[in-house]
């Protein structure tokens, strides 16, 4: 397995579509994967490459002047508990120090909701994230969104 950052815009979109259209569980509205596609031009991307087959990306969302977001992940199912999540986080992590970043956060939804998401809670809460805090209705009320923090500053962490 590779991981490696993505500067194509054009290969940033042709991995996420491959990727999110393979994972309708947790990607199942056609408009939010339409706007992560595009939302991934000009973001830090990195992929995991299973030979030339892309198996897991994740990119990066400047949201404050010291802090970036996990914009998107996304692995294959069947690449699921092999730790490309993990080494597409670490990779991440480490360019969003370079950035000169200070903190990271991710939305999920709400642990407690469904059984898929709170795999991806427990998942983020193993990478270092703390609960920051819910917003019950910024996506809806059927899935309210849980905001996870950490800080990346490798003093901080150390």
């Amino acid at each position: 397995m590779v991981i490696k950052h993505i500067n194509c815009d054009e290969m940033k979109a042709s991995i996420t579509r491959c990727i999110l259209e393979r994972l309708p569980d947790w990607f199942g509205i056609p408009e939010a994967v339409e706007e992560y596609i595009s939302d991934s031009s000009g973001r830090p991307f990195f992929c995991a490459f299973d030979g030339d087959r892309p198996v897991g990306f994740l990119y990066l969302k400047e949201t404050g002047r010291h802090t970036v977001e996990l914009a998107v992940m996304g692995v294959l199912r069947e690449y699921h508990r092999q730790g490309i999540g993990r080494k597409l986080f670490d990779e991440a992590t480490e360019k969003a120090r370079e950035m000169g970043y200070s903190f990271m956060q991710v939305k999920t939804v709400q642990m407690g909701r469904y059984d898929i998401y709170d795999d991806t809670n427990r998942f983020y809460l193993s990478l270092g994230f703390k609960e920051l805090e819910v917003f019950p209705s910024l996506w809806d009320a059927q899935n309210p969104c849980q905001i996870y923090i950490m800080s990346v500053d490798r003093q901080e962490n150390g």
